[in-house]
């Protein structure tokens, strides 16, 4: 209809740089006195006609290790932020949205292509110190040292150093990356691992302590239970008692190592009320006009070896026709009461006295054979 004017964005065919002002103009004038809810139809046409220059802006960055698809999503977000943000009035379309565009691009860069986090701190600094490396480089024919970047950016070295260790961060190297040469080996597996042994080792070092304390029995059959992996029943059979003694022997043992554990001073070491009123270690000595006896109950370790040793030796000095020990009471020897009787023997032998071992039990029993020390059998 003549004398009607209607101002619209030129058609694809004719889209070029030039035009992008025109067209945003165009646009300006279109949406004029419209209410929002109607403006869409038009928005919608100046982005698809701006499209290739936000996709010119976004092929500037591409081999920077970043996908152009993605840098193009990105710059297409800018020129809607442009297209949105458009007042005629502050000057050119176009260089405003260039701006826009390359610093959505930048902001992407800076903050989603980081293969670790960094804060935004150090982000900005380390740009100022590639800025500030670069700019030296050329001055001083030479690459600048920590003390000249921080002079130039009047910073701490400190944290010019953290920028140049957190710089890494941007493109890490892969854990699944080859070594390098003919071996198989990958960088994850020169990586250190956290070694939780070592959060225990106060506690190992502790019940290895504590373990000493208990009597040559417990610690056998803790040993036969948890490192040697045998049942009870097996432990049963090993010591010549009932499985239910074992159990029992067992769970006292585990509680009072819970209880030195939390202790600042271990809780004496109970095994019934018999035991507790004649002590750990019984040895007595008792003389006949046939014989002499040594009576040994209890559990012989390193404290009653000594006594052990002293007793037999006071008897060979006696010269009696036949030295007997009696081994019925003993319920374990450890290395040093193996170690007192093989004296005794070694006295009995110079002497020329008849030692007997008597009465033993059939966990003392393989002890004794494997040190070589003669065993009776009779009752």
């Amino acid at each position: 209809m003549f004398g009607q004017t209607t101002t619209t964005t030129p058609p694809p065919t004719e889209r070029g740089l030039e035009d992008l002002d025109a067209a945003a103009l165009a646009y300006a004038a279109r949406i004029a006195g419209l209410p929002p809810e109607r403006r869409g139809e038009a928005r919608e046409d100046l982005v698809r006609f701006a499209l290739p220059f936000a996709g010119r802006l976004a092929r500037r960055y591409r081999g920077r290790g970043e996908p152009l698809e993605d840098l193009e999503q990105v710059a297409r977000l800018g020129l809607v932020n442009a297209v949105d943000r458009y007042d005629p009035e502050r000057g050119s379309f176009t260089a405003y949205a260039a701006i826009t565009i390359v610093g959505e691009i930048k902001r992407h860069f800076r903050d989603r292509t980081w293969g670790v986090h960094v804060p935004r701190r150090l982000r900005d600094l380390i740009l100022e110190v590639g800025q500030a490396t670069s700019a030296l480089t050329s001055e001083l024919s030479r690459a600048p040292s920590v003390a000249e970047l921080a002079a130039r950016l009047e910073t701490p070295e400190e944290e010019i150093l953290a920028a140049l260790e957190s710089a890494a961060g941007y493109s890490p190297a892969s854990l699944n990356a080859p070594v390098g040469g003919e071996s198989s080996a990958e960088f994850g597996d020169l990586v250190g691992e956290s070694d939780n042994a070592l959060e225990s080792v106060d506690d190992r070092v502790t019940v290895s302590g504590l373990l000493h304390r208990l009597p040559w029995r417990e610690r056998r059959i803790l040993a036969m239970r948890f490192y040697g992996n045998q049942t009870q029943a097996e432990i049963a059979a090993r010591f010549g008692i009932s499985q239910m003694h074992v159990s029992r022997l067992l769970s006292r043992a585990l509680t009072w190592l819970r209880q030195a554990m939390l202790a600042d001073t271990p809780p004496p070491w109970q095994n019934g009320t018999a035991e507790a009123e004649t002590g750990r270690n019984r040895i007595a000595l008792k003389r006949t006009s046939e014989r002499t006896v040594v009576e040994v109950g209890g559990e012989i370790d390193r404290d009653g070896a000594d006594q052990l040793r002293r007793m037999m030796l006071e008897a060979v000095a006696g010269q009696p026709r036949e030295l007997v020990v009696d081994l019925d009471a003993a319920r374990g020897v450890d290395a040093g009461g193996i170690a007192a009787l093989v004296a005794g023997r070694d006295a009995a032998v110079r002497t020329g006295v008849p030692l007997r071992l008597t009465r033993v039990q059939p966990a003392v029993r393989r002890s004794l054979a494997a040190a070589g020390l003669p065993v009776t059998v009779d009752a």
